[in-house]
């Protein structure tokens, strides 16, 4: 009898420890979010403006690829430069032709994000591998995707040009696929949806941000400073106690099972990417909450792939929705760019074993490296994508 009472005690005991730590993952899990949107609204209040004039600097494609780059990671959504994009096509400020490589440069420097994110692990280097090795994949998935379609759009642009058009009437291939696309959907009724994250975490968000904006009586660029260290501070803080809580949370058991099922089945992950992205309107998000169940060792890199992908489609299923709204030719257009863009380049790499581990290698080469020297991680992400696009853009400005 009482054995009973004290397994029925341990038994209670053990179940209000379990719902504590679950409340503290959901909690932690809140402010990792709140992270992240509150580094958003920080880069777009002092980088905004920026991108803006930046993208009305060049015809070249080439540059505008890094201008794409360069004012994405400005402003961290690429769905922000996508929509100054479209709102300079719209106005004749640049042609579809010149705005596709910046849309192309705004796949990459989304990926900031999560890359942003991995450094949060920084102080624990096991962990700071795993991290730096699954949000990296996405950079380098994105970037092969625009080595094999960036040259392929200028080939193809130019052969248009040579045998049927002449002048801004040449497309190349995305164009082409884009316009007949957008013809057909041009008449479509649009949907639009507030994101579910967004609704919880944008009150606490603005909040912060306001506190820094409206309560201390200095310049607005130096409150955005401000809220960005405010941003940096809640990220390392919930990084830290969300992997612990993790590890204490998901039993060994759980963890097979999650990797035995994304293993097998990609296209679960690739299809659980594309709606949960659908769902929050983000694939940074998405891809940010897989960076600390790598590193806490919950999922693989090699299952996180497929949902990463998925994102990257999902992200631009949104923007087509909203363009739909807009009835905007130009606008549903570039948003099909950008949707066959992503879909195109998993074609191209996940069906063939043996392109899918180019970028799944390369991820684990520089979790590796960074392992061994924490500081080229942060080389990395300064180099690829503010440093080495700046400069071109720089250079091409002062010899043009």
């Amino acid at each position: 009898m009482i054995q009973k009472g004290l397994f029925a005690k341990h038994k209670a005991s053990s179940r209000i420890q379990l719902t504590l730590r679950v409340l503290s993952v959901a909690l932690l899990l809140y402010f990792f979010l709140v992270s992240i949107g509150l580094m958003g609204a920080a880069f777009k209040g002092f980088g905004r403006g920026f991108a803006e004039q930046l993208i009305r600097t060049t015809s070249n494609p080439f540059v505008g690829l890094f201008i794409g780059i360069l004012a994405t990671s400005l402003v961290q959504s690429s769905s922000t430069t996508t929509s100054i994009v479209v709102g300079m096509v719209g106005s004749g400020v640049i042609t579809v032709s010149n705005a596709i490589p910046i849309v192309m440069g705004a796949n990459i420097g989304t990926t900031v994000t999560n890359t942003l994110v991995s450094l949060g692990h920084f102080t624990r280097r096991e962990e700071f591998k795993r991290a730096v090795g699954g949000a990296t994949v996405h950079d380098f998935f994105n970037l092969i995707v625009v080595a094999i379609l960036f040259p392929l759009e200028l080939v193809t642009r130019w052969v248009h040009s040579v045998v049927w058009a002449s002048g801004d009437s040449a497309k190349g291939v995305l164009e082409w696929l884009a316009t007949g696309m957008s013809q057909v959907f041009a008449h479509v009724g649009g949907v639009k949806f507030t994101s579910p994250i967004k609704l919880a975490t944008e009150p606490t968000i603005h909040l912060i941000e306001h506190l820094f904006k409206d309560s201390l009586n200095i310049p607005l660029q130096h409150s955005y400073i401000l809220v960005l260290i405010a941003a940096v501070m809640i990220l390392f803080f919930s990084l830290f106690f969300l992997v612990r809580s993790m590890r204490s949370l998901v039993i060994s058991k759980v963890e097979a099972a999650l990797n035995e099922v994304l293993g097998r089945n990609a296209v679960i992950g690739i299809f659980g990417g594309l709606l949960f992205t659908l769902v929050v309107q983000s694939s940074s998000i998405t891809t940010s909450l897989l960076v600390p169940l790598i590193a806490a060792g919950v999922l693989t890199i090699e299952t996180a792939f497929p949902v990463v992908i998925g994102a990257n489609v999902g992200t631009t299923g949104t923007a087509i929705l909203a363009s739909f709204a807009t009835g905007n030719i130009l606008g549903i257009k570039i948003a099909f760019v950008h949707f066959l863009f992503n879909v195109i380049g998993v074609l191209c790499i996940y069906p063939v074993k043996v392109f899918r581990a180019i970028p799944i290698n390369l991820a684990y080469s520089l979790g590796d490296l960074a392992y061994r020297k924490r500081q080229y991680a942060l080389i990395y992400v300064l180099g690829v994508f503010f440093v080495i696009p700046a400069l071109l853009v720089f250079l091409y400005n002062c010899f043009r």
